[in-house]
């Protein structure tokens, strides 16, 4: 059980960590400091994902085998010896002195969003007379979601980095960003001084929405394939095993609860299962690719000098949907480069937040009276 000393030496460490971007953000002149913070904590919280990534992607996850702290410490400068004594067992292993730095780095960047995100709450409350109870109630639910997305980042270590968990511990972090990003461009604080309405076609919510959707599955297949360790599975593009249609086992590979590299029986999974995995997402990514280019295409045409931020997130999105094309077949052709892989991630983070941003522009009906300033 940790110890409260561990609980008390971690917060300070979060306090550190979120107090430098609060100085900087209490120092810079413009709009104010709740809508500053705000948009921190989606960029922070982005820069965690990708982190994340890193972490995962470098074998860290279980550099420190034990939770919150390391080895029972705060940081792993106290558990060095019990870090050397472990990578002296066994060297291949999952433990060394870098990893734990990188493991232990990601905990304190998690630390940092959700000590903001208190610091979001506690802003919040003092202005309910004049923003009124929804901007609180936005934040609470917001550190609820950390909360649980805390549990889960728990249990990816004490789980041994069961799937599952990993996956759905990067979905959370994916649904934590995008609810930072509505959050945060909402207009709470904004006073409209001249009032004039307008008669515009928004982008069709319907569409938004499908592409949400499919953008979600595709992110947690492409987790599954990572999780799994099935990026080589299919070593050649764009055929599998220099088939057109690869030999498939969809139930051994998609039975989500099991442990890393084993089966549901507890044996050694499959080659077939790690294609099969490999194969639905690149399936899957064409649908993506159809889906969410017709949005960024749409959303271009419907780009006006009133609507000229749609325009800018439309180029965004249809950017970043190339990034991830070619960071994609970079996976598979270059061997799985850990910069290919890192922004693959980071892009798939991307699409997220524009779709949010998106939303902004969006309406279930062709044309919408909207007030603008």
């Amino acid at each position: 059980m940790p110890s409260l000393i561990l609980f008390l030496e971690l917060a300070a460490i979060a306090i550190i960590f979120a107090g430098l971007p609060l100085l900087y953000l209490w120092r810079k002149p413009g709009y104010s400091f709740f809508q500053k913070l705000n948009w921190v904590l989606v960029f922070m919280t982005f820069d965690l994902i990708v982190f994340g990534a890193f972490t995962r992607l470098t074998d860290s996850g279980l550099g420190c085998p034990d939770w919150p702290g390391c080895y029972g410490t705060s940081n792993p400068f106290r558990a060095l010896s019990e870090i050397q004594q472990a990578e002296s067992a066994m060297p291949t292993g999952p433990v060394t002195v870098i990893k734990a730095w990188i493991e232990m780095i990601h905990r304190y960047l998690a630390m940092t969003v959700g000590a903001l995100i208190l610091v979001q709450v506690g802003i919040a409350f003092t202005k309910l007379k004049s923003l009124g109870k929804n901007p609180l109630l936005g934040s609470l639910g917001l550190l609820v979601l950390v909360c649980v997305q805390g549990a889960f980042g728990a249990w990816t270590v004490t789980l041994k980095l069961q799937p599952i968990i990993v996956t759905i511990h990067l979905m959370l972090a994916l649904v934590l960003l995008s609810c930072l990003t509505l959050y945060a461009q909402q207009s709470w604080e904004e006073k409209l001084s001249t009032v004039r309405v307008l008669r515009i076609r928004l982008i069709s919510a319907q569409l938004l929405t499908l592409s949400f959707v499919v953008l979600f599955i595709q992110i947690f297949l492409g987790a599954w394939v990572s999780t799994n360790y099935a990026v080589l599975a299919c070593p050649d593009f764009p055929t599998c095993m220099g088939s057109v249609w690869p030999e498939t086992n969809w139930s051994e590979g998609f039975t989500l609860w099991r442990q890393l590299g084993l089966n549901a029986q507890g044996e050694f999974i499959s080659p077939v299962a790690l294609q099969t995995i490999h194969w639905a997402h690149r399936l899957f990514a064409i649908l993506v690719l159809v889906v969410l280019g017709a949005l960024g295409f749409k959303a271009l045409q419907l780009a006006t000098p009133v609507l000229s931020g749609l325009g800018l997130v439309a180029k965004l999105l249809l950017a970043v949907l190339l990034l991830q094309i070619v960071t994609g077949i970079s996976n598979v052709i270059f061997q799985w480069p850990l910069l290919a892989a890192l922004l693959h991630t980071a892009g798939s983070a991307a699409l997220v937040f524009c779709l949010v941003r998106m939303s902004y522009w969006a309406s279930w009906k062709p044309f919408i009276q909207k007030k603008m300033a």
